[in-house]
Protein backbone atom coordinates (compact mmCIF):
# COMPACT_ATOMS: atom_id res chain seq x y z
CA UNK A 1 0.00 0.00 0.00
CA UNK A 2 2.60 1.94 0.79
CA UNK A 3 2.89 5.56 3.15
CA UNK A 4 0.92 8.25 1.94
CA UNK A 5 1.01 12.03 2.18
CA UNK A 6 -1.44 13.48 4.35
CA UNK A 7 -1.76 16.67 2.13
CA UNK A 8 -1.53 15.49 -1.37
CA UNK A 9 -2.40 11.80 -0.72
CA UNK A 10 0.39 10.35 -2.94
CA UNK A 11 2.02 7.44 -1.81
CA UNK A 12 5.93 6.63 -0.95
CA UNK A 13 7.23 2.98 -0.79
CA UNK A 14 7.57 2.09 3.21
CA UNK A 15 10.63 0.61 2.86
CA UNK A 16 12.07 4.14 2.62
CA UNK A 17 10.99 5.22 5.95
CA UNK A 18 12.99 2.26 7.63
CA UNK A 19 14.20 3.48 10.72
CA UNK A 20 12.19 6.73 11.10
CA UNK A 21 13.65 8.17 8.16
CA UNK A 22 11.26 11.00 6.82
CA UNK A 23 10.93 12.63 3.46
CA UNK A 24 9.49 15.82 2.13
CA UNK A 25 6.91 15.08 -0.52
CA UNK A 26 6.46 16.68 -4.08
CA UNK A 27 3.54 19.15 -1.97
CA UNK A 28 5.93 20.38 0.71
CA UNK A 29 4.67 18.16 3.35
CA UNK A 30 6.82 15.90 5.62
CA UNK A 31 6.16 12.49 5.35
CA UNK A 32 6.91 10.16 8.01
CA UNK A 33 5.22 6.92 10.21
CA UNK A 34 3.37 7.04 12.74
CA UNK A 35 3.71 7.27 15.93
CA UNK A 36 7.67 7.50 15.86
CA UNK A 37 9.55 4.98 16.61
CA UNK A 38 11.12 4.22 19.87
CA UNK A 39 14.52 2.44 21.22
CA UNK A 40 13.97 -0.20 23.83
CA UNK A 41 15.86 2.16 26.61
CA UNK A 42 15.66 1.30 30.16
CA UNK A 43 14.47 5.26 31.53
CA UNK A 44 16.22 4.15 34.72
CA UNK A 45 19.63 3.02 33.28
CA UNK A 46 19.92 5.98 30.34
CA UNK A 47 22.22 4.72 27.51
CA UNK A 48 23.74 7.70 25.74
CA UNK A 49 24.57 8.14 21.55
CA UNK A 50 26.27 11.21 21.05
CA UNK A 51 26.36 12.69 17.59
CA UNK A 52 29.38 13.42 15.60
CA UNK A 53 29.85 16.75 17.07
CA UNK A 54 29.27 16.13 20.58
CA UNK A 55 32.98 14.09 21.18
CA UNK A 56 33.13 16.02 24.48
CA UNK A 57 30.17 15.63 25.98
CA UNK A 58 30.67 11.86 25.57
CA UNK A 59 33.75 11.87 27.78
CA UNK A 60 32.42 14.16 30.63
CA UNK A 61 29.39 11.14 30.19
CA UNK A 62 32.01 8.51 30.91
CA UNK A 63 33.33 10.58 33.54
CA UNK A 64 30.23 10.55 35.27
CA UNK A 65 29.78 6.39 34.99
CA UNK A 66 27.25 6.57 31.96
CA UNK A 67 28.03 4.46 29.02
CA UNK A 68 27.73 6.47 25.82
CA UNK A 69 28.60 5.65 22.46
CA UNK A 70 30.36 8.59 19.72
CA UNK A 71 32.04 8.43 16.63
CA UNK A 72 33.46 11.06 14.97
CA UNK A 73 31.64 11.81 11.43
CA UNK A 74 28.51 9.24 11.99
CA UNK A 75 25.97 9.93 9.66
CA UNK A 76 22.82 10.88 10.76
CA UNK A 77 21.51 7.34 9.23
CA UNK A 78 23.78 5.54 11.38
CA UNK A 79 23.23 7.16 14.24
CA UNK A 80 19.58 6.31 14.14
CA UNK A 81 19.63 2.89 13.25
CA UNK A 82 22.34 2.16 16.13
CA UNK A 83 19.72 4.17 18.60
CA UNK A 84 17.13 1.96 17.41
CA UNK A 85 19.43 -1.44 17.37
CA UNK A 86 21.40 -0.20 20.34
CA UNK A 87 18.68 0.78 22.58
CA UNK A 88 20.28 4.20 23.12
CA UNK A 89 18.94 7.95 23.58
CA UNK A 90 20.45 10.26 20.74
CA UNK A 91 21.91 14.01 22.17
CA UNK A 92 22.38 16.25 19.61
CA UNK A 93 22.72 20.17 18.66
CA UNK A 94 20.99 19.57 15.36
CA UNK A 95 18.07 21.16 14.96
CA UNK A 96 16.53 19.21 11.83
CA UNK A 97 17.54 15.69 13.55
CA UNK A 98 14.10 14.90 15.06
CA UNK A 99 11.99 16.35 11.93
CA UNK A 100 14.26 14.34 9.27
CA UNK A 101 14.33 10.88 11.55
CA UNK A 102 10.57 10.43 13.12
CA UNK A 103 12.25 8.84 16.32
CA UNK A 104 11.14 9.22 20.15
CA UNK A 105 14.07 9.26 21.68
CA UNK A 106 16.47 12.31 21.00
CA UNK A 107 17.72 15.36 23.06
CA UNK A 108 18.15 18.47 21.35
CA UNK A 109 20.42 20.25 23.60
CA UNK A 110 21.37 23.94 23.62
CA UNK A 111 24.31 24.58 25.64
CA UNK A 112 27.90 25.21 23.11
CA UNK A 113 30.51 24.14 26.13
CA UNK A 114 30.78 20.47 27.54
CA UNK A 115 29.91 21.39 30.82
CA UNK A 116 26.69 23.35 29.86
CA UNK A 117 25.59 20.35 27.70
CA UNK A 118 26.22 18.26 30.70
CA UNK A 119 24.14 20.05 32.80
CA UNK A 120 21.45 20.12 30.27
CA UNK A 121 21.23 16.12 30.23
CA UNK A 122 21.95 16.22 33.66
CA UNK A 123 18.88 17.76 34.36
CA UNK A 124 16.96 15.81 31.99
CA UNK A 125 17.98 12.39 33.23
CA UNK A 126 18.84 12.97 36.92
CA UNK A 127 22.11 11.39 36.37
CA UNK A 128 23.35 9.48 39.43
CA UNK A 129 26.97 10.63 39.38
CA UNK A 130 27.95 10.13 42.75
CA UNK A 131 27.28 6.40 42.72
CA UNK A 132 29.01 5.55 39.59
CA UNK A 133 31.82 8.25 38.39
CA UNK A 134 35.07 7.00 36.79
CA UNK A 135 33.97 3.44 36.14
CA UNK A 136 34.28 3.91 32.74
CA UNK A 137 36.92 4.69 30.26
CA UNK A 138 36.77 8.02 29.12
CA UNK A 139 38.54 7.00 25.52
CA UNK A 140 36.56 4.07 24.86
CA UNK A 141 33.18 3.84 27.10
CA UNK A 142 34.04 0.12 28.29
CA UNK A 143 34.27 -0.43 32.15
CA UNK A 144 37.12 -0.30 33.60
CA UNK A 145 38.53 -2.64 36.43
CA UNK A 146 40.95 -2.91 39.23
CA UNK A 147 44.50 -3.90 37.89
CA UNK A 148 47.44 -5.26 39.88
CA UNK A 149 50.66 -3.13 39.99
CA UNK A 150 53.17 -5.87 38.65
CA UNK A 151 50.57 -6.54 35.51
CA UNK A 152 51.01 -2.65 33.94
CA UNK A 153 54.09 -1.61 35.63
CA UNK A 154 55.60 -0.46 32.38
CA UNK A 155 52.66 2.08 31.94
CA UNK A 156 52.70 3.44 34.93
CA UNK A 157 55.10 6.30 36.43
CA UNK A 158 57.55 5.33 39.34
CA UNK A 159 56.17 7.63 41.43
CA UNK A 160 52.76 6.45 41.44
CA UNK A 161 53.90 2.95 42.27
CA UNK A 162 55.55 3.98 45.00
CA UNK A 163 52.50 5.61 46.35
CA UNK A 164 50.71 2.59 46.78
CA UNK A 165 47.37 4.08 44.71
CA UNK A 166 44.75 1.83 43.64
CA UNK A 167 45.35 1.29 39.49
CA UNK A 168 42.30 0.22 37.40
CA UNK A 169 42.77 -0.48 33.65
CA UNK A 170 40.74 -0.53 30.73
CA UNK A 171 40.04 -3.77 29.21
CA UNK A 172 39.30 -2.67 25.87
CA UNK A 173 42.05 -0.18 24.66
CA UNK A 174 44.21 -1.10 27.93
CA UNK A 175 44.40 2.63 29.44
CA UNK A 176 45.33 2.84 33.39
CA UNK A 177 43.97 5.49 35.44
CA UNK A 178 44.89 6.11 39.16
CA UNK A 179 43.89 9.16 41.29
CA UNK A 180 45.78 12.12 40.19
CA UNK A 181 46.01 15.76 40.86
CA UNK A 182 43.32 16.80 38.84
CA UNK A 183 40.94 14.24 40.43
CA UNK A 184 38.99 16.97 42.82
CA UNK A 185 39.07 19.29 39.85
CA UNK A 186 36.81 16.95 37.97
CA UNK A 187 34.49 15.99 41.03
CA UNK A 188 33.69 19.62 41.25
CA UNK A 189 32.96 20.13 38.00
CA UNK A 190 30.38 17.02 37.80
CA UNK A 191 28.50 18.43 41.07
CA UNK A 192 28.33 22.06 39.71
CA UNK A 193 26.93 20.37 36.59
CA UNK A 194 24.52 17.83 37.89
CA UNK A 195 23.66 19.09 41.62
CA UNK A 196 21.63 21.79 42.55
CA UNK A 197 23.62 24.78 42.68
CA UNK A 198 25.44 27.33 40.11
CA UNK A 199 27.63 25.10 37.35
CA UNK A 200 31.43 26.07 37.36
CA UNK A 201 33.28 28.63 34.68
CA UNK A 202 33.75 25.71 31.71
CA UNK A 203 37.83 27.61 31.65
CA UNK A 204 38.29 25.88 35.08
CA UNK A 205 38.07 22.47 34.43
CA UNK A 206 38.93 20.02 31.89
CA UNK A 207 37.81 16.86 30.64
CA UNK A 208 40.22 13.96 31.61
CA UNK A 209 40.39 10.93 33.58
CA UNK A 210 39.73 10.45 37.45
CA UNK A 211 38.34 8.54 40.47
CA UNK A 212 38.70 8.58 43.93
CA UNK A 213 37.50 5.10 45.04
CA UNK A 214 40.03 2.46 44.58
CA UNK A 215 38.05 -0.16 42.91
CA UNK A 216 37.18 0.62 39.92
CA UNK A 217 38.50 4.35 40.73
CA UNK A 218 40.17 5.77 37.93
CA UNK A 219 42.30 9.00 37.67
CA UNK A 220 45.07 10.23 35.50
CA UNK A 221 45.62 8.18 32.77
CA UNK A 222 48.70 6.29 31.62
CA UNK A 223 48.99 5.18 28.13
CA UNK A 224 50.10 1.37 26.61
Amino acid sequence: MGLPCRRCGRRYDAALFAFGRTFHCACGERVARAPRLRSAHDPCEPRFLADAMLGRLARWLRVAGYDTRHEAGIRDADLARAALREGRLILTRDRSLPEEWSLEDVLVLESQDALGLLGEVGRRFRLDWRRRAFSRCSRCNARVEPVARAAVADRVPQGVLARGLALAGCPECGRVYWEGSHTERMRRALAGCLEPGPAPSPRSTRAGTAPRRPVPGCARAGRR
